[in-house]
């Protein structure tokens, strides 16, 4: 174990949207450590959104990752042999690194043939609230209420 935790490093904002959120989304999205292709992928994307909505796209991908993230998720706590999932709330910045993580998941899991295009389309299906990053947090949120009668394990 550490002594102490971890500084965290301040992120640059990105150049078109001036936006930390923005450059932590794109650093999910990154692979192999290929930022500008990450960047490319991210913009083509939020342009596709605003062609296809006719919106602003960086809203609507705001939106989409408001709609996507969780408040509630359940955490296994073993108890006397046995192991109870425990609905628990999100830390705020755990909450940001779920939903981001979740669309970037289920965006390469769609149909289409590049990424701006699968992102594209689950970001627009996210804002609605629908597709499978959205449908992942409602899952989510229905395990914790599921197992509500466990809150009184909390930790």
């Amino acid at each position: 174990m550490r002594k102490a935790q971890a500084k965290k490093l301040p992120l640059a904002p990105d150049a078109r949207f001036n936006d930390k959120l923005v450059t932590r989304f794109v650093n999910n999205l990154m692979w192999q450590g290929k930022k500008s292709t990450s960047i490319t992928i991210f913009y083509d994307a939020v342009d596709k959104v605003s062609k296809i909505t006719g919106e602003n796209g960086y809203e609507i991908w705001k939106r989409a990752l408001q709609n996507v993230t969780p408040a509630v998720e359940v955490r296994s706590r073993r108890i006397g042999g046995a192991t109870f999932q425990i609905p628990t709330e999100v830390r705020a910045d755990r909450k940001i690194s779920l939903s981001m993580k979740w669309l970037i998941r289920y965006s390469r899991d769609r149909n289409g043939k590049t990424m701006a295009d699968k992102l594209a389309n689950e970001i627009i299906a996210a804002s609605k609230g629908e597709g499978a990053a959205f449908k992942k947090k409602e899952d989510t949120h229905r395990m914790a209420e599921a197992n509500k009668a466990f809150s009184h394990f909390r930790v």
